[in-house]
């Protein structure tokens, strides 16, 4: 609900780039950086895991990424699918670029990836009946155990 009640203003700084900048990697949830992106926990999760993977240079767009950006960016959501698979072992994993905000882009100023692992059966009345999702493990515990395969 924090997210959703917060007041959204398009052209406030992105809140990607303070996760960079800040030293207590748990507290900002980043679990890996490379030369040009970095992963993190989303804050505000579908499901436990829901990573999100971005480019270390605020764009919108793909097509604004250079070509080594471009091949560090998908390198990296490469990586945490993989980090994903090996720590969570789900039966799925749904991963997603939303580009503009009217395509679902939360935050449409810093081109962003999500990662979401699925498994069968993870959906249940909840989202349906009560608007609400419900996952299994708290943020800081999932980030421990991430970074152990990282």
């Amino acid at each position: 609900m924090a997210y959703v009640d917060a007041p959204k203003d398009p052209e406030a700084d992105s809140p990607f780039l303070e996760i960079l900048n800040n030293p207590d990697e748990k507290k900002s949830l980043l679990l890996f950086k490379t030369p040009l992106s970095f992963a993190v926990l989303n804050k505000y999760p579908y499901n436990a895991g829901h990573s999100l993977v971005l480019p270390r240079r605020e764009v919108q767009n793909l097509e604004q990424l250079t070509e080594e950006e471009h091949a560090d960016f998908f390198r990296a959501v490469t990586r945490m699918a993989a980090i994903l698979r090996e720590a969570l072992t789900p039966d799925g994993i749904n991963v997603g670029i939303n580009l503009g905000a009217a395509a679902g882009a939360g935050i449409p100023k810093h081109l962003h990836c999500h990662l979401v692992p699925r498994w069968t059966g993870d959906t249940n009345f909840m989202p349906v009946v009560g608007g609400a999702r419900v996952l299994p493990v708290a943020l800081e515990y999932l980030w421990e155990n991430l970074k152990k395969f990282i």
